[in-house]
């Protein structure tokens, strides 16, 4: 592994992005990255991995996790998701909490404070506005002010930003890179993430599958990747991709595939689309959907399909 030459002071290190649910982790993870490498959803929960997305900048080479939303668990799915939270936090340099601009903190916020306060003292804490595109400009000077004036937890910064629009990205990457400590890169150069590609595709099956279903559905649904091989014959480097969507009874099932199958092949479109995209070949998607029943509280089911 080579890497160019790196100036002088340069920095290298890691840095998660944490809040409850929904509050725009995975959309500025893939803004500063400056590719989808992490999916996104309206669904509460989509993310369900530690993703690693790179950014690379002549003075840094900053490795962004984007991490589960921290909540309070019902499955013992949710519980490992926390786990994986807790487990990043102790690991990265600095940490970014995000509350969107255009809803109020609240006490789940104000848990994860507690929770932050842990690890505030070895390791930098910014508080992070997110989705300013959606709020007014008194929403944002609110959302500021509760963060700067809690009596929780001592941000050592606080900033507002939208990862749709762009607005104060810079700035917000600017202030990671310098709580960074001095080092060489630890990725190649160009490498954006350092997840299996098979994860990743997996990962844009159920997004493609969590679009659309009704609110109780999006925690049941997960997808496994059972094989990605070669078209045999073809030499435009044509993927034939065989993937599993697991859901936990029969009637989500039923919602999955939908009224002759028309749910379903969407899924299979708007997944294709986004996969190729990703591995930058053409592909054939076959999708089945399984019934893994109670899969969420199954402990044996839940290493089965990777957590």
């Amino acid at each position: 592994m080579t890497f160019p030459e790196v100036p002088e002071g340069f920095r290298s290190g890691f840095a998660c992005f944490v809040g409850r649910p929904n509050a725009g982790k995975s959309t500025l993870t893939n803004a500063l990255v400056g590719e989808k490498i992490a999916i996104t959803s309206s669904r509460p929960q989509t993310t369900r991995h530690a993703i690693r997305g790179i950014l690379h900048r002549p003075d840094a080479q900053l490795i962004i996790v984007d991490t589960p939303g921290l909540h309070k668990p019902r499955t013992l799915l949710g519980a490992r998701l926390n786990d994986i939270v807790r487990d990043t936090w102790a690991e990265v340099d600095v940490i970014g909490f995000c509350v969107p601009a255009d809803v109020p903190v609240g006490r789940g916020d104000e848990f994860i404070m507690r929770e932050l306060r842990r690890v505030a003292g070895r390791t930098p804490v910014i508080g992070i506005v997110t989705k300013t595109d959606l709020a007014r400009p008194e929403q944002i000077a609110e959302r500021l002010t509760q963060l700067a004036d809690n009596k929780i937890i001592e941000f050592a910064e606080v900033v507002p930003c939208s990862a749709v629009d762009g607005f104060q990205t810079d700035v917000l990457a600017d202030l990671l890179v310098s709580r960074l400590p001095e080092g060489p890169p630890l990725y190649p150069h160009g490498e954006l993430t350092d997840e299996p590609e098979e994860t990743l595709v997996a990962e844009l099956i159920r997004e493609a599958a969590l679009e659309g279903v009704r609110d109780e559905l999006p925690h049941s649904i997960a997808v496994t990747i059972d094989e990605m091989i070669p078209r045999p014959g073809r030499t435009d480097g044509m993927l034939d991709v065989h993937a599993t969507i697991h859901v936990e009874r029969d009637s989500q099932k039923g919602i999955v595939i939908g009224k002759g199958g028309a749910r379903l092949r969407q899924v299979g479109s708007d997944a294709r689309r986004q996969i190729e995209k990703l591995l930058g070949t053409k592909i054939y998607l076959d999708l089945h959907v399984t019934v893994s029943k109670d899969w969420q509280r199954d402990p044996k089911q839940l290493r089965k399909l990777g957590f």
